[in-house]
Parts: C-alpha cells; sequence; structure tokens
C-alpha cells in the first residue's frame, strides 16, 4: 500500500491515491491569499510534503481545537455564530512538513512552522473556494475518512 494525497488548488480539490488509483476525492478549500510559501502570507504551500502529526483519533465529530488541542467544545451553529471572527479548527488534524528545502522546509517558508494542516471546519463553510487563512479545509466526514486512511509519513503534493 502506498498512499498519497494530491491538491489542486485551481480545481480546489483533493485526491487520495493507493499507488496509481484514485481511492477517494474530496471537495476542500485553500487560502483566501491564495499559494504561497512565506510565514506570514496566510496562503497556502506548493510542493512536495508529508502528514508529521495526526491529531484528533477518536475525538467527536466538531470537536474544536485551538494550539491544537481540544478545547472541550463541540462546534454547532449556535458557538460559530457566537464567534464569527474564529479559524476554527475541528474535528481532526493533519499536520503537515515540507520536504523542499528553501521552498517548503526551513527559515521564512517552512511549512510546519506555519501551522499549515488539512483539517476540518463548520458546515457553514463553503467547500471548492479558497476561504482559509492557509491550512486545507474539508467537510468533517470526509476529513475523518481520508484522516483513518492516511499514516504519518503520507506524502501530500500541493499543486498550485
Amino acid at each position: 500500500m502506498h498512499r498519497r494525497m494530491s491538491i489542486d488548488i485551481a480545481q480546489q480539490t483533493l485526491i487520495l491515491f493507493d499507488g496509481r488509483r484514485e481511492l477517494h476525492r474530496y471537495a476542500v478549500s485553500s487560502a483566501r491569499n491564495g499559494v504561497g510559501e512565506l510565514n506570514g502570507s496566510g496562503c497556502t504551500p506548493r510542493g512536495l510534503h508529508r502528514v508529521r502529526i495526526r491529531i484528533g483519533d477518536g475525538c467527536p465529530v466538531g470537536t474544536v481545537f485551538r494550539g491544537r488541542r481540544p478545547t472541550g467544545e463541540i462546534c454547532d451553529d449556535r458557538l460559530v455564530a457566537a464567534h464569527p471572527e474564529r479559524d476554527w479548527i475541528l474535528t481532526r488534524i493533519l499536520w503537515l512538513t515540507g520536504c523542499e528545502p528553501g521552498r517548503n522546509r526551513g527559515g521564512c517558508v517552512d511549512t510546519l512552522r506555519r501551522y499549515i494542516y488539512i483539517h476540518g471546519c463548520p458546515n457553514s463553510e463553503p467547500m471548492g473556494e479558497p476561504r482559509s487563512h492557509g491550512c486545507i479545509r474539508m467537510r468533517d466526514g470526509d476529513l475523518i475518512a481520508l484522516f483513518d486512511l492516511t499514516p504519518v509519513g503520507t506524502p501530500v503534493e500541493i499543486q498550485g
């Protein structure tokens, strides 16, 4: 089994492959600011990455994370309405690390130090259009399915 992910920024899709065979295709939402690697840019970094850390295994759907730790909250429409400014990180986190020194690893372009994740978001957030602060957002159900199929070390190529 050789699983890998390919994220197409133009199409706002994430495809999970097993070898050359496409296993699943998901709608995602990447950065509102477009693509780019610089720290503080609010952009989604391009290039080859790997899943470095998996967070949230077994947590309930809608678990709210801050600083990669569950807050004890479960996201619902009322909570979202009460905190419209929050950048919601829900359900699971696949924390990415860059694999290309000078492009997305090290210095001011380090994906891991930029806290770039694949994570869940509220149902009110649209998929298929750029809306995040740099991360890749997914629907909770899709994210759980992806999370369960991707161990640490899974390659992730972000094309944009």
